[in-house]
């Protein structure tokens, strides 16, 4: 259980808190202070390099507008299309 001391800081922390929300500070200092100046750098916000599609996913992609791989409601009979690209790689 907290003493009146701890409850009395931890009030003022709150309030410092949100007079710094109100304001647009954010802070800064310490360990905080450094991962901030690490997300700052170039290097954490340059993209990761994007993956290959695999063949499975370059079929997909080529045939999914295809009727004869759609049901009637719209969704994509992949099971069909399983099959199709089997065939295809022989």
């Amino acid at each position: 259980m907290p003493t009146e001391r701890e409850r009395e800081y931890y009030r003022l922390g709150f309030q410092d808190g949100q007079k710094a929300a109100v304001e647009g500070r954010t802070f800064r200092g310490g360990i905080a202070e450094e991962r901030i100046q690490e997300r700052e750098s170039v290097a954490y916000f340059r993209p990761k390099p994007k993956r290959k599609l695999s063949a499975w996913n370059k079929f997909v992609r080529a045939n999914s507008k295809k009727k004869i791989y759609r049901y009637r409601n719209g969704k994509l009979n992949l099971k069909k299309m399983g099959v199709a690209f089997r065939k295809k790689r022989r």
